[in-house]
Protein backbone atom coordinates (compact mmCIF):
# COMPACT_ATOMS: atom_id res chain seq x y z
CA UNK A 1 0.00 0.00 0.00
CA UNK A 2 1.26 3.47 -0.91
CA UNK A 3 1.28 6.25 1.68
CA UNK A 4 -1.57 8.72 1.29
CA UNK A 5 -1.93 11.72 3.54
CA UNK A 6 -5.37 12.33 5.03
CA UNK A 7 -4.43 15.77 6.33
CA UNK A 8 -6.93 17.33 3.91
CA UNK A 9 -9.73 15.82 6.02
CA UNK A 10 -8.22 17.17 9.24
CA UNK A 11 -7.85 20.61 7.64
CA UNK A 12 -11.50 20.55 6.57
CA UNK A 13 -12.50 19.75 10.15
CA UNK A 14 -10.28 22.61 11.37
CA UNK A 15 -12.00 25.03 8.97
CA UNK A 16 -15.40 23.80 10.21
CA UNK A 17 -14.28 24.36 13.82
CA UNK A 18 -13.24 27.94 13.00
CA UNK A 19 -16.63 28.56 11.39
CA UNK A 20 -18.23 27.51 14.70
CA UNK A 21 -16.00 29.93 16.63
CA UNK A 22 -13.75 27.15 17.94
CA UNK A 23 -9.96 27.13 17.76
CA UNK A 24 -9.36 25.65 14.28
CA UNK A 25 -7.97 22.21 15.01
CA UNK A 26 -9.18 19.13 13.15
CA UNK A 27 -8.40 15.44 13.33
CA UNK A 28 -9.28 12.13 11.72
CA UNK A 29 -8.66 8.47 12.54
CA UNK A 30 -7.70 6.21 9.65
CA UNK A 31 -7.97 2.40 9.65
CA UNK A 32 -5.07 0.23 8.49
CA UNK A 33 -6.85 -0.22 5.10
CA UNK A 34 -7.06 3.57 4.61
CA UNK A 35 -10.73 3.93 5.57
CA UNK A 36 -11.72 7.05 7.48
CA UNK A 37 -13.16 5.76 10.77
CA UNK A 38 -13.84 9.10 12.47
CA UNK A 39 -13.26 12.81 12.06
CA UNK A 40 -13.78 15.80 14.33
CA UNK A 41 -12.92 19.40 15.01
CA UNK A 42 -12.57 21.21 18.31
CA UNK A 43 -15.87 21.64 20.20
CA UNK A 44 -14.73 22.84 23.62
CA UNK A 45 -16.89 25.97 23.59
CA UNK A 46 -19.91 24.36 21.96
CA UNK A 47 -19.97 21.46 24.43
CA UNK A 48 -18.65 23.45 27.43
CA UNK A 49 -16.11 20.66 27.75
CA UNK A 50 -12.38 21.36 28.12
CA UNK A 51 -11.63 17.80 26.92
CA UNK A 52 -13.51 18.22 23.62
CA UNK A 53 -10.32 18.61 21.58
CA UNK A 54 -10.42 17.36 17.98
CA UNK A 55 -8.12 14.41 18.75
CA UNK A 56 -10.12 13.23 21.76
CA UNK A 57 -13.44 13.52 19.90
CA UNK A 58 -12.11 11.63 16.87
CA UNK A 59 -10.60 8.89 19.05
CA UNK A 60 -13.83 8.56 21.06
CA UNK A 61 -15.88 8.26 17.87
CA UNK A 62 -13.48 5.71 16.36
CA UNK A 63 -13.49 3.59 19.51
CA UNK A 64 -17.30 3.70 19.62
CA UNK A 65 -17.53 2.74 15.93
CA UNK A 66 -15.18 -0.21 16.44
CA UNK A 67 -16.45 -1.21 19.87
CA UNK A 68 -12.96 -1.14 21.35
CA UNK A 69 -10.90 1.16 23.56
CA UNK A 70 -7.82 0.36 21.45
CA UNK A 71 -7.08 1.56 17.94
CA UNK A 72 -4.09 -0.66 17.27
CA UNK A 73 -2.79 -0.18 13.74
CA UNK A 74 -4.75 3.02 13.18
CA UNK A 75 -3.37 6.43 12.22
CA UNK A 76 -4.33 9.83 13.57
CA UNK A 77 -4.00 13.01 11.52
CA UNK A 78 -4.30 16.30 13.38
CA UNK A 79 -3.61 19.85 12.24
CA UNK A 80 -1.80 20.94 15.41
CA UNK A 81 0.73 19.24 17.65
CA UNK A 82 -1.31 17.46 20.34
CA UNK A 83 -1.36 18.90 23.85
CA UNK A 84 -0.30 16.67 26.77
CA UNK A 85 -3.90 15.50 27.38
CA UNK A 86 -4.34 14.51 23.75
CA UNK A 87 -0.91 12.87 23.58
CA UNK A 88 -1.83 10.72 26.59
CA UNK A 89 -5.13 9.81 24.93
CA UNK A 90 -3.26 8.84 21.76
CA UNK A 91 -0.99 6.60 23.83
CA UNK A 92 -3.86 4.99 25.75
CA UNK A 93 -5.72 4.32 22.47
CA UNK A 94 -2.59 2.66 21.05
CA UNK A 95 -2.60 4.77 17.88
CA UNK A 96 0.11 3.39 15.58
CA UNK A 97 1.12 6.57 13.77
CA UNK A 98 0.54 10.25 14.55
CA UNK A 99 0.75 12.77 11.73
CA UNK A 100 0.44 16.43 12.67
CA UNK A 101 0.77 19.76 10.94
CA UNK A 102 1.77 22.83 12.93
CA UNK A 103 4.02 22.64 15.97
CA UNK A 104 2.68 24.19 19.18
CA UNK A 105 5.43 25.88 21.21
CA UNK A 106 2.90 27.14 23.77
CA UNK A 107 0.83 24.02 24.50
CA UNK A 108 2.39 21.12 22.61
CA UNK A 109 2.88 17.81 24.33
CA UNK A 110 4.78 15.79 21.72
CA UNK A 111 7.87 17.59 20.41
CA UNK A 112 7.65 20.51 22.82
CA UNK A 113 6.52 21.05 26.37
CA UNK A 114 5.68 17.85 28.23
CA UNK A 115 6.95 15.47 25.49
CA UNK A 116 4.54 12.79 26.73
CA UNK A 117 5.84 10.00 24.50
CA UNK A 118 9.39 10.34 25.85
CA UNK A 119 8.43 9.63 29.47
CA UNK A 120 9.15 6.16 30.89
CA UNK A 121 5.56 6.10 32.21
CA UNK A 122 4.23 6.27 28.65
CA UNK A 123 2.95 2.77 27.85
CA UNK A 124 2.74 3.19 24.08
CA UNK A 125 4.68 5.48 21.76
CA UNK A 126 3.29 5.97 18.25
CA UNK A 127 5.44 6.72 15.27
CA UNK A 128 5.35 10.52 14.93
CA UNK A 129 5.50 12.51 11.70
CA UNK A 130 5.31 16.29 11.98
CA UNK A 131 5.06 19.18 9.56
CA UNK A 132 2.38 17.60 7.34
CA UNK A 133 0.63 20.57 5.63
CA UNK A 134 2.07 22.78 8.37
CA UNK A 135 1.86 26.08 6.44
CA UNK A 136 -1.87 25.64 5.83
CA UNK A 137 -2.55 24.59 9.43
CA UNK A 138 -0.50 27.52 10.76
CA UNK A 139 -2.33 29.96 8.47
CA UNK A 140 -5.72 28.80 9.81
CA UNK A 141 -4.60 29.37 13.38
CA UNK A 142 -2.92 32.70 12.67
CA UNK A 143 -5.98 34.03 10.84
CA UNK A 144 -8.35 32.81 13.58
CA UNK A 145 -6.44 34.50 16.41
CA UNK A 146 -5.80 37.68 14.39
CA UNK A 147 -9.57 38.03 13.88
CA UNK A 148 -10.15 37.50 17.61
CA UNK A 149 -7.79 40.38 18.42
CA UNK A 150 -9.51 42.90 16.12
Amino acid sequence: MTFRSHMDIALEEARNAAARGEVPVGACVIAPDGTVIARAGNRTRELSDPTAHAEVLAIRAACAALGSERLTGHDLYVTLEPCPMCAATISFARIARLYYGAGDPKSGGVAQGARVFSHPQCHHKPEVYDGIAAPEAEALLTRFFAEKRT
